[in-house]
């Protein structure tokens, strides 16, 4: 299946952004750190030109912590970025953002001169919820589905800092299915734009070549099988997605699955790294290789 996603309010939204941006200090991208560079809008770099970016890589508490550290490395090998691991829902990691923007821009943040601070982010990579945490209070809204946010709107934290969110932003094209395949294992994209099958399958067979023995662990294998079919009807089997007469409905456990490898429950994993070749070959109703 080829996933094609980019809701109507996107695309207008993003010209929007780019007149916006020219009045902003500092870009604050959140990214998912299970997926950094699928997770990124790739049209960013050319509509912030040289203003700072701090990369948020967010979700840290549930990406592999070796895989993550390599991710903050690269990212800082970049003109004007800097990056930082963390969890939108703490407060004590919102802090060390707020530090992190009035040290970059040092100028700013005093009575007359806020510091003003775009919060850009993809669906589902948690900016709603690092702004409700900055804020102390629900102003966005937060969700488990992606585009939630669906109009901008200005914060003031009444700290110097003013900040303005902006809805969720997927790029157009999306003709890199290997990329479209991650966020969808995510849940950065929206299910009627996807078949759980399919994502399952793909995302089984990563997990078997990357991280078999959380598969064990978590679904209490000795071996695991040979294909990722084999691998979704034992999960299946293990948390009871059957039908009539024992048979196992693979699209329930493809979709419990996802559910379980979303929440953490699985273990902490990164879907890509730095360097890694991102095969965009997957067929319909079946998984890529990785």
């Amino acid at each position: 299946m080829t996933i094609r996603w980019y809701p109507g309010h996107m695309g207008k939204a993003q010209e929007k952004m780019a007149e916006a941006i020219r009045k902003i200090d500092v870009i604050v991208e959140v990214l998912d750190a299970r997926l950094p560079l699928s997770s990124s809008n790739c049209q960013l770099e050319e509509m912030r030109r040289n203003k700072p970016c701090i990369k948020i890589l967010n979700k840290s508490d549930l990406a592999d912590p070796t895989i993550t550290k390599l991710w903050v490395r690269y990212f800082e090998q970049q003109a004007g970025v800097s990056a930082l691991p963390l969890s939108a829902r703490l407060h004590a990691d919102a802090k060390q953002l707020i530090k992190l923007c009035k040290s970059t821009v040092p100028h700013r943040g005093r009575p007359g001169w806020p510091l003003r601070v775009m919060v850009f982010g993809i669906p589902n990579t948690g900016k709603s919820t690092l702004i409700n945490t900055l804020a102390g209070k629900c102003i966005a809204k937060v969700g488990d589905k992606p585009a939630i946010t669906t109009c901008g709107q200005q914060i003031d934290l009444k700290n110097g800092i003013v900040l303005s969110d902006t809805p969720g932003i997927l790029w157009p094209n999306m003709d890199d299915q290997g990329v479209a395949y991650r966020l969808a294992t995510s849940g950065a994209i929206g299910a009627s734009a996807l078949d759980y099958t399919c994502v399952g399958l793909f995302a089984a067979e990563y997990m078997m070549g990357r991280y078999p023995e959380l598969l064990k662990v978590r679904y209490k294998l000795a071996e695991l099988p040979e294909a990722p079919t084999e691998m979704l009807q034992l999960i299946g089997r293990r948390l009871g997605c059957l039908m009539a007469g024992g048979e196992i409905d693979v699209h329930r456990a493809a979709e419990a699955f996802l559910r379980e490898l979303r929440a953490g429950k699985i273990g902490r994993i990164s879907l890509e790294e730095p360097g890694q070749v991102i095969d965009s070959s997957i067929s319909d109703g079946e998984a890529g290789p990785e």
